[in-house]
């Protein structure tokens, strides 16, 4: 089965979305870039968005690719915090060029994907989100040209309490919520 995407701007929503998500016993997978900031973080040479973006986005394709193949096995749907068009947004933000195998590699997962924008009376930084608001925005907006640009119909998940958030996407699948 195709996974299904839930993207958008730093401080969005999305992780907690998820977690409502997986609450209700769909299978989810956590934000990959989140995870590697942090392993990262700890190494001594630790490759990190913002020191080596084109490193980094190998190491993103890699886990991301690994969790489509695990989702694509199972026989429920599966929802992802973030997936490889995400990482052609990230290099395109970051003046570096998308090669192919990221391009490739940005099929595989269900059409409609949802976004969660980020909000500004709920957005926070943190060691592994260093962006300023008007940056999360600006992310935002990127990713949904990426998104549009590959052909995925980009849904945008209106703001609520997160179980009208998690009721919202089920609908639009027709899932129970």
């Amino acid at each position: 089965m195709q996974p299904i995407i839930i993207t958008g701007g730093p401080g969005a929503g999305k992780t907690t979305l998820l977690n409502a998500l997986g609450n209700k016993g769909y299978l989810v997978f956590p934000e990959v870039s989140r995870t590697l900031i942090q392993q990262q973080a700890t190494l001594t040479n630790g490759v990190l968005p913002w020191t080596n973006l084109p490193a980094f986005a190998e190491l993103c394709l890699e886990m991301m690719a690994e969790q489509r193949r695990f989702a694509e096995k199972g026989t429920m749907p599966a929802f992802v915090d973030r997936a490889v068009p995400d990482i052609c947004a990230y290099l395109t933000i970051g003046g570096e060029p998308v090669s192919q195998p990221y391009i490739d590699a940005s099929s595989g997962y269900a059409k409609q994907v949802f976004f969660c924008a980020p909000h500004d009376m709920t957005y926070c930084q943190d060691e592994e989100r260093p962006h300023s608001f008007a940056e999360a925005q600006a992310i935002h907006e990127q990713l949904i040209s990426t998104y549009e640009s590959l052909g995925y119909e980009v849904m945008a998940v209106p703001w609520g309490s997160i179980e009208e958030r998690a009721s919202w996407v089920l609908a639009r699948i027709s899932l129970k919520a």
